[in-house]
């Protein structure tokens, strides 16, 4: 449809005689068509320190939409506040023979806050605006400016916007004075950046990309950084909003944030250090006496989310959480340090890039803008312990999946050091369900089952006290079995130090079984079938990433009736591939049907040649999946 667009377009604008706009969607280079939602025509942004205190960014976008899935592209939102000033917002919009049709400035913006839905205080606003364009391709040309009064954090540049966004020319350019230091990480792009002194002696860097084709979106596609050209660009010397500083280097940087950012941040109340010291008096291990601590600040705080001015880099003070019973990820940690402090337990302040894709600080360059959040690590002798504060049901030691295995960097007086949080394994991160069941002869089912949940995977079963009627609404929505009553649920978490979540049903299905004649057929697989199958990818580009591994265990035993034989094949599958295995039976012994089942998948790269080895192991998997058990009578 896109080819057939622009072709008519040719003919169209050939026929008239006309000159071609420098924005009619038929001058893209055809090469830039496959795969492309939209092209960005022309993409210009410059980053200027003028001093330590102001930083501007000018962002100047031409981007033709071919069809409805680029049109992300096409809406522009601006975040601000009051330390981050608008200017200068304009733009065009025109048809697919580069004909003006519509113009809009900032009165046509949408203004509103950033809120969240978490957010308890925050001073960002948002500008947003998006054309209405019905008919495509068109294009859209806009540009603006932003003041800040900060120069430590001026952007990372992306040119690769979207998926399926391919690139005419993409530009980054920084400007400084001569004697301005700047530290510059490139990924994915080859060469060095163009340096140049400007006529007012200024010192320019660019970079630049021009015909870059669009990605696909890949199934276990690694992340945008392993594949995508970036350039980050990090001043030496800087100023955040009042405070200054210098880094080359991550042990810097941690000294930065420990002295002036956490300096004098955690002083408690003397009651509240009394509190803490009655608490622990009787408590001789320390990891126990730190865990009666954690579990304190657990009861007595929850989790909001505040930015305000500095509050993006900087904890409220311990005592202000103390009065209020509430805070930020630096705040909670912050506060969680200062009641540790006050039974002279040792603890680190430490930033990781958090998020279910696992991500590491880069070791050989250091930069604020790579930290999201903030964990506590508690160096205890051979056992280091590390303390999500964030979440008032977490185990003691446990991170969860949104910051294990990943580099992060402790602030500590001695200055930054990287470490690394841990790793759950795939054979550590289990679901292990056993089953005994009753198939009756009109085809319901009932029993009880029992899963246990490990490592990573003990989150898989969040526990809501109270609400029994939502957790068996939730528990019905994870099974998906037709016809599913629950008599009886229990969910118990064990939070010791190595915690597991344990989920008991007792429940009935009728018509679990359908029935033909003399025979009886049902899924052996009751509570744990595959039904995605990564899609098929020809010409992948990406190596095969599997972010996490884990390992599912399931035993179900199915009571028969008298008198039946088993008429279906017995299944048997075994399969084992570099990124896992998987087995699975089905057999009857007397008057059961025995199921059992183990999957485990292991985390890591693989080729992009073994893409489609892994499509044929899961496909496998989920036809095994899919076996019906077929009963005859004698």
């Amino acid at each position: 449809m896109i080819k057939y667009i622009l072709i008519t377009g040719i003919l169209l604008t050939g026929f008239a005689g006309a000159a071609q706009n420098k924005y009619e969607a038929s001058t893209i280079p055809k090469e830039l068509l496959p795969y492309a939602s939209a092209v960005i025509r022309n993409m210009e942004i410059t980053s200027e320190v003028k001093d330590l205190n102001t930083s501007i960014y000018k962002h100047h976008e031409v981007v033709t939409v071919l069809n409805k899935n680029g049109d992300t592209n096409a809406g522009i939102e601006i975040w601000y506040d009051k330390n981050r000033r608008i200017k200068n917002i304009k733009g065009t919009v025109y048809d697919e023979f580069g004909k003006a049709v519509s113009q809009f400035s900032e009165r046509n913006f949408n203004d509103y806050s950033s809120y969240d839905g978490f957010s308890m205080f925050t001073d960002n606003r948002i500008k947003y605006y998006k054309p209405a364009v019905v008919n495509y391709p068109y294009t859209i040309d806009y540009e603006f400016e932003i003041s800040s009064k900060q120069s430590l954090n001026v952007g990372d540049w992306k040119p690769i916007t979207e998926v399926g966004t391919a690139i005419e020319k993409s530009t980054y350019t920084f400007i400084c004075k001569p004697d301005f230091i700047i530290r510059y990480k490139q990924l994915n792009y080859a060469g060095a950046p163009k340096e140049s002194i400007t006529e007012k002696g200024l010192k320019t860097y660019t970079w630049e990309v021009a015909n870059v084709k669009a990605i696909r979106s890949e199934p276990f596609g690694p992340h945008p950084e392993m594949y995508q050209p970036i350039v980050k660009v990090v001043p030496q010397k800087f100023n955040y909003l009042g405070y200054e500083g210098s880094f080359t280097n991550w042990n810097e940087l941690g000294k930065w944030v420990y002295d002036k950012l956490l300096a004098g941040r955690a002083t408690l109340p003397p009651a509240t250090v009394q509190n803490i010291k009655s608490l622990t008096d009787t408590i001789k291990d320390q990891k126990l006496k730190a865990k009666a601590i954690y579990e304190y600040m657990q009861r007595k705080s929850r989790y909001v989310s505040i930015q305000v001015g500095i509050g993006g880099l900087q904890p409220f003070t311990a005592a202000d959480v103390d009065a209020l019973s509430y805070g930020d990820c630096k705040g909670l940690v912050n506060y969680t340090q200062a009641l540790l402090a006050a039974a002279d337990i040792p603890s680190y302040y430490c930033i990781v890039e958090a998020g279910d894709l696992k991500r590491d600080l880069m070791p050989d360059f250091a930069s604020v803008a790579q930290g999201n959040h903030i964990i506590l690590c508690l160096p205890f002798k051979n056992d280091t312990t590390w303390l999500e504060c964030t979440r008032q049901d977490s185990p003691f030691g446990y991170l969860g999946d949104f910051t294990d295995d990943r580099r992060v960097l402790a602030c500590t007086a001695e200055g930054g050091k990287l470490m690394r949080t841990p790793k759950y394994s795939a054979q550590e991160s289990t679901q292990i369900r056993k089953a005994v069941l009753e198939l009756k002869p009109d085809g319901e089912l009932a029993g009880s089952m029992t899963t246990i949940f490990d490592g990573w995977k003990f989150d898989n079963r969040p526990v809501n006290p109270g609400d029994i009627n939502e957790e068996i609404k939730n528990t019905k929505k994870n099974y998906g079995i037709n016809n599913l009553e629950i008599e009886n649920l229990q969910l118990k978490a064990v939070k010791n130090l190595k915690p597991v979540n344990n989920e008991t049903i007792k429940f009935s299905a009728r018509d679990y079984a359908s029935q033909a004649g003399n025979t009886y057929y049902f899924m052996a697989n009751l509570a744990n079938r595959r039904t995605n199958v990564p899609r098929e990818v020809k010409n992948r580009t990406t190596n095969v990433y599997i972010n996490r591994g884990y390992t599912d265990i399931d035993e179900i035993t199915y009571n028969v009736p008298e008198g039946f034989k088993l008429d279906s094949k017995p299944l048997l599958v075994n399969l084992k591939k570099p990124f896992g295995t998987f087995t699975a039976t089905a057999v009857k012994v007397g008057n059961q049907v025995v199921y059992k089942r183990k999957l485990e998948v292991l985390d890591g790269v693989y080729p992009k040649e073994q893409y489609q080895e892994l499509v044929d192991f899961f496909q496998a998997i989920a036809d095994a999946d899919n076996y019906k058990v077929a009963l005859v009578k004698n």
